[in-house]
């Protein structure tokens, strides 16, 4: 402490000021617990006789004490152990790196949380910088990386083992608290989203327009409820409400995710469901099979979008399209599709034209149901896909999509993985959930309560 002091002393006359002698401080801190936390693993090496139990019938003979280095919230802590060997497997035995939950592993269950944390939320390299300085723990990018990834591949895992053991019925989840509670609506917005990814990923599929895909589609479910309307008669997203699933595969692989998250909600107890997409076939195929009793809306701005393309097609003849737009999209705002349907036709057309128009008019007459606009409104319900956008940005882009990233999708899938459960930690706890409660337990995403 006399050294610490007079190094602080010596900080101030030189003008380091309160900054200097924080990080000082903070070092020895830091040191000071390493060192206790080294004397109390030292204590007990896992000795346990001259042999022992190997794990497979066999008895294994002590040879030594070996080390091992632990990465933990403190830094790193070498520990030395009893080291055992049998000759009848061939293979080593550590008891004590069993008892302390590491045999697998070099590092706690909180120094995996603190590097997964930040390797979800930044680049690698500037996640490494992130961890140092707040922290004051020393690890490479390399190594965040694989911690975060293999975190996220075991989370995403997890994920998939649920949903499939949840869909054929040999996992049934419970309502927790008193359901008569529940908000009164359940919101599922869908979209999908590109991830810029290595050419070995894109093997066999086509991008836009007929070249060479340079990403893969992630579908990206955003879950929310709505309870209250502002003083204007418009729904309001409930706070922290919002969780998160997605996929790197087809829809219908989506689909036991989507009903897993959907009954975790209590979406079967909620009185409303509505499912909010931009028009993609795949999004409402999907809410048929899933939610066929769902409220169906097709998000309101990108109908507007089609609605221009549609003025844009038939400006040549309509004379004012700038006029003829504004009515029609009257019209679309009304719900009332018959009309814009007929106002396009008004036109004699023929040949290409009338095969493009035909192909436009039928994104109108396919999702007529679901653009009841002026009657959704009535009733209280969001008409845009906002939220989801908003999720394909904040939880996807701004990690995964920044210049020069090109992932593979198994290690995109499993940052995406710890993005979306840190996002829902409001609404849930879910990114608390994928630290067991002990450092022996690296299986990530635990059932909870409500799974029987």
């Amino acid at each position: 402490m006399t050294a610490l002091a007079a190094q602080a002393a010596a900080l101030l006359q030189d003008g380091g000021g309160l900054a200097g002698i924080e990080q000082v401080i903070k070092a020895e801190m830091l040191h000071s617990g390493a060192q206790m936390a080294h004397l109390l693993l030292d204590a007990d090496r896992g000795y346990e006789g001259g042999h022992t139990d190997c794990g497979h019938g066999h008895q294994a003979r002590f040879v030594d004490y070996r080390p091992k280095t632990i990465l933990t919230t403190l830094g790193d802590v070498t520990l030395m152990r009893a080291y055992y060997h049998c000759a009848a497997c061939g293979t080593g035995v550590f008891p004590r790196d069993e008892q302390l939950g590491v045999a697998s592993t070099s590092l706690t269950r909180g120094a995996e949380k603190m590097l997964s944390l930040a390797g979800q939320h930044e680049a690698f390299a500037p996640a490494a910088a992130l961890v140092r300085e707040l922290a004051g723990i020393e690890v490479n990018a390399q190594r965040l990386g694989r911690v975060a990834k293999a975190r996220g591949a075991a989370a995403a895992g997890t994920v998939i083992e649920q949903a499939t053991a949840i869909a054929d019925g040999t996992l049934k989840l419970l309502p927790c608290g008193d359901i008569t509670e529940l908000p009164d609506k359940l919101y599922i917005a869908i979209d999908g989203t590109g991830t810029p990814v290595r050419p070995d990923q894109t093997s066999g599929r086509t991008g836009k327009n007929g070249g060479i895909a340079k990403t893969r589609e992630v579908k990206l479910a955003r879950f929310f409820t709505s309870n209250q309307l502002d003083n204007n008669g418009s729904p309001l997203m409930d706070d922290n409400s919002s969780s998160y699933v997605h996929t790197f595969e087809a829809a219908e692989e989506f689909d036991p995710i989507l009903e897993a998250e959907y009954l975790r909600r209590h979406g079967d107890h909620i009185r409303q469901v509505i499912v909010i997409g931009d028009g993609a076939k795949w999004i409402w195929n999907q809410a048929d099979r899933l939610y066929p009793a769902a409220t169906q809306i097709v998000d309101l701005y990108h109908a507007r979008e089609h609605l221009t393309d549609l003025a844009d097609h038939l400006a040549f003849i309509t004379g004012d399209r700038d006029s003829w737009l504004a009515e029609r999209r009257d019209e679309l705002d009304a719900g009332d599709i018959d009309a814009i349907l007929t106002a396009a036709r008004t036109y004699p057309l023929t040949g290409i034209k009338a095969a493009e128009l035909d192909t436009k008019l039928g994104y109108f007459e396919t999702n007529a149901h679901r653009m009841r606009y002026a009657r959704f409104r009535s009733l209280g319900l969001f008409v845009g896909s906002g939220a989801v956008e908003a999720a394909c940005k904040s939880v996807i882009a701004q990690r995964v999509k920044h210049a020069g990233m090109r992932w593979n999708v198994h290690g995109a899938n499993a940052i995406i993985t710890l993005r979306c459960a840190h996002a829902a930690q409001p609404c849930d706890g879910r990114w608390d959930q994928l630290w067991p409660s002990t450092d022996s337990d690296h299986s990530g995403l635990t059932q909870g309560p409500r799974a029987i």
